[in-house]
């Protein structure tokens, strides 16, 4: 994996020369900004400045206009626990083993090192909000990685008890919740959608926002910069959301699924149907079961889901601006993971395709990145890490676990300049199968084979995106050239460690 020399002087100087140098009570050193990480629960590129027209999100669009949007930004893992360890880590699943909802960062990696951590050993005070490291399925998130105790709010959340049978715990709500795991199909399945005549305030997300205006003012009393993460939970499922962030879309208007079947000559390891979605009513078990109207009721769901988490993350920006902050801090957006909307026949995540792992990446970054700028460099989830220090001026990251990201300041300075090739990603299946993916700006070729396992056990897809968006065919059986270059690629990354 290509790697370029760090720019810390030319980035930190562009900092300073935008930072007030003698601003009463101001937080922020000078040349040291502040970090605003927005993160948000299951978004694809389902937004307006993606090219999305059926998205209403005029707040992530004013955002993407003020800095960087990437393109062709990926997860490492289409997975929320996993995705977000690769996110604070830097480091792949691959090299840390943590594959799971339910995996431990601390039982693992006692001596891990934080994006948060390394901040806070820089004179940062570090906090967080909102759904950041995973919390539920056995998994308590990562207390030791910000400077104060997190702010905990609800993933599944209802307010209309008929949406729970009468305000029964039900099996996601237990999942969340960490509570009666060892029972969960015993318990009733809650609404996969909720529209309620409520306030912002009324669900976790217009909370999370409430709190993050609270802390930012609380923050321009500071002398020490902050590193701030705040998670949004929507449009994760369910689908629960005012009524007014619903009206906004005409469900006959979204588009359904034109494919849904699995690509042609896809080998079984990679296909997926029911899994979490089924966890809600009323969903069936089997696809051939949807009906049209469910189908649209659950894209309409999801377009009201990411319009409401739009509007929370346009408040927390409308302060930071108020307060005078956006001058001298980094604001970075990011999605956990992709999300299936019934295309290939799948809904939600946890495969290898390009739905479940596209993700959106927004970056401003004052005095560095320019406005309204697009670039198509191949990005992943763990160049963040990386990245973020060098903006900020920190030394570049040494950590005790395995450093899998590059950072992006080049791309942010110079939209045209490449510091990598390609994109990783894996996803494992059972039986100890992990298909490891390389995404090229056209291509993206699976190897699913068990680690260590000899090479001709290995199965591969070979997909190609000029024409298509989504999966058509698996070509790896007639394209011999491509796969073997990018056979290549993939060969230059250690064997993936075993779940």
């Amino acid at each position: 994996m290509l790697r370029l020399a760090p720019v810390l002087i030319p980035v930190a100087c562009a900092l300073l020369a935008l930072a007030p140098s003698k601003a009463p009570g101001n937080q922020a050193s000078p040349g040291r900004p502040n970090v605003l990480l927005l993160l948000v629960d299951d978004l694809k590129p389902a937004l307006g400045c993606y090219g999305d027209r059926h998205a209403h999100t005029p707040h992530l669009d004013k955002l993407a206009a003020r800095g960087m949007r990437f393109e062709l930004a990926y997860c490492n893992q289409a997975v929320c626990a996993p995705s977000r360890f690769t996110l604070m880590l830097g480091a792949h699943s691959t090299a840390t083993g943590l594959y799971g909802l339910g995996n431990k960062l601390r039982r693992s990696h006692p001596k891990a090192v934080t994006m948060p951590q390394f901040f806070a050993k820089h004179g940062y005070r570090t906090e967080s909000m909102g759904k950041i490291f995973h919390i539920g399925h056995g998994n308590e998130g990562d207390p030791e990685s910000f400077s104060v105790p997190h702010f905990h709010d609800k993933v599944i959340e209802y307010l209309d008890p008929a949406s729970t049978e009468g305000g029964k715990l039900t099996r996601e709500e237990a999942y969340f919740t960490n509570q009666q795991l060892d029972r969960i199909h015993s318990l009733p399945r809650g609404a996969a959608f909720e529209s309620t005549d409520s306030q912002d305030g009324d669900y976790a997300d217009g909370r999370v926002a409430a709190e993050a205006v609270k802390r930012l003012q609380a923050a321009k009393k500071r002398k020490a910069p902050f590193f701030m993460a705040v998670g949004f939970v929507r449009p994760h499922l369910p689908f629960s959301a005012p009524r007014k962030y619903w009206d906004l879309h005409n469900p006959s208007k979204l588009p359904l699924a034109r494919n849904e079947d699995h690509p042609a000559d896809s080998p079984k390891i990679a296909h997926k149907r029911a899994g979490e979605i089924a966890m809600y009513s009323p969903v069936p078990r089997r696809n051939e079961d949807y009906t049209v109207a469910l189908k649209r009721k659950l894209v309409h769901g999801y377009y009201a889901s990411v319009s409401y988490m739009d509007a929370q993350i346009g408040k927390v920006i409308a302060e930071l601006d108020r307060l005078d902050l956006a001058r001298n801090t980094i604001i970075a957006l990011w999605g956990d993971h992709g999300f299936h909307l019934g295309d290939l026949g799948i809904w939600t995540k946890h495969t290898n395709y390009e739905q479940a792992n596209r993700i959106p990446l927004l970056l401003v970054a004052p005095g560095v990145t320019k406005q309204g700028t697009v670039t198509r460099q191949l990005a992943e989830s763990v160049d963040l890490f990386p990245t973020l220090a060098e903006l900020a001026g920190l030394p570049a990251p040494k950590v005790p676990q395995p450093l899998s990201g590059t950072s992006l300041v080049p791309v942010l300075n110079d939209p045209a300049r490449r510091v990598r090739d390609h994109a990783f990603h894996c996803y494992p299946r059972r039986g100890g199968v992990i298909g490891r993916a390389i995404r090229t700006e056209r291509y993206r070729m699976v190897e699913w084979k068990r680690p260590g396992a000899p090479a001709r056990t290995a199965q591969y897809e070979l997909y190609d995106y000029k024409d298509h968006p989504v999966e058509q065919k698996n070509l790896a059986p007639g394209q011999g050239k491509v796969l073997a270059r990018l056979k290549e690629i993939l060969a230059r990354y250690p064997e993936a460690v075993a779940r």
